[in-house]
């Protein structure tokens, strides 16, 4: 238990989390902090390709067995995580059932961003994971769209352009890049690799730092619309992601994984998305309230993960494995 307290309070001096703290102070003093448009489209797509090309690379060297139970445990986890979201955002009656399918789909999706956070808190402690961790986040990243989007839909009176929206999930930068980076890495190997390695390694955690702060200035800018909703929202967007977390870690010693891939399991389970989701949920559901599902995802869950989620789910995993 110390243990665990001590990785927190390490974790809450990190340059990640301080990085978050300076953009979200920055917008509520109306300081014009925000990087760029075209820069953070720069960095999210060094992220999003990086992060993909990594995993086909460790992906190349995985046997079908290594894959098999973790992959099937994510397609679970992918399609149970936004029904439970879903019912869960029942109890909140400020809420219609649309919003509720759209936020469901940002739970059900992943964050890229925490994940990487995972990835460096864990490499950080030399816990090791297993290399295919990419190739769960890029499985998991579809399955919770859809599943909210067709909550949504199938509860209101709207048509939903189904082949319109699969179209923008699938072929959005997001899964686009991860899929195609996965595939290069597959195909290139280590030998291919090492020749950007230092790029995609070595830079990360200062490009990441960046990417932080412009989230923690929108965060900052956007923490107000909770307010249109109330402390049921703000609830959900805390405890969701931990019942989230613990299914992710329970699914990933199930199926074999690592303490460490277990962790990252988790991480990616109370994880919410703010990439793939917002485009997806633009198409299928335009008449959600959209700024709701980002604020809780970007201003509250995001953060949170950040600053305790990683740690509490790792201090999960250490506790189940024992």
């Amino acid at each position: 238990m110390l243990n665990s307290l001590s990785l927190t309070l390490n974790n809450l001096t990190s340059i990640t989390v301080l990085v978050f703290a300076l953009g979200f102070i920055g917008a509520r003093l109306n300081s014009d902090l925000k990087i760029p448009d075209p820069v953070y489209q720069i960095i999210s797509i060094y992220l999003l390709f990086g992060i993909g090309l990594k995993g086909g690379v460790a992906l190349n060297g995985s046997s079908f067995d290594e894959l098999i139970k973790p992959v099937i445990a994510t397609i679970f986890l992918g399609i149970l995580i936004p029904i439970f979201a879903f019912l869960a955002l029942k109890q909140i009656r400020k809420l219609n059932d649309i919003d509720r399918g759209a936020i469901s789909a940002f739970y059900g999706s992943t964050s890229l961003v925490t994940f990487t956070a995972a990835l460096i808190y864990l490499e950080t402690l030399d816990i090791d994971y297993e290399g295919f961790a990419t190739t769960l986040l890029t499985i998991m990243e579809i399955p919770g769209l859809i599943v909210g989007i067709f909550i949504a839909s199938r509860l209101s009176s709207k048509n939903v352009p189904w082949k319109k929206s699969i179209e923008e999930i699938v072929l959005g930068k997001t899964v686009l890049l991860l899929v195609g980076g996965l595939l290069i890495g597959f195909i290139t190997g280590k030998a291919g690799y090492g020749q950007v390695e230092p790029f995609f390694v070595n830079l990360l955690p200062g490009i990441l730092a960046l990417f932080l702060l412009h989230l923690g200035f929108v965060a900052g800018s956007q923490i107000h619309l909770i307010k249109e909703v109330g402390l049921g929202l703000f609830t959900f967007a805390i405890v969701f992601p931990i019942f989230a977390g613990l299914l992710g870690v329970v699914a990933g010693q199930l199926a074999g994984l690592s303490v460490g891939g277990a962790t990252i399991l988790g991480v990616l389970s109370a994880s919410a998305s703010y990439i793939a989701a917002p485009a997806a949920i633009s198409i299928a559901l335009p008449s959600a309230n959209q700024s709701l599902a980002l604020t809780s995802s970007i201003g509250i869950t995001f953060p949170f993960n950040l600053i305790f989620g990683i740690p509490i789910i790792h201090a999960i995993a250490l506790f189940l494995f024992t």
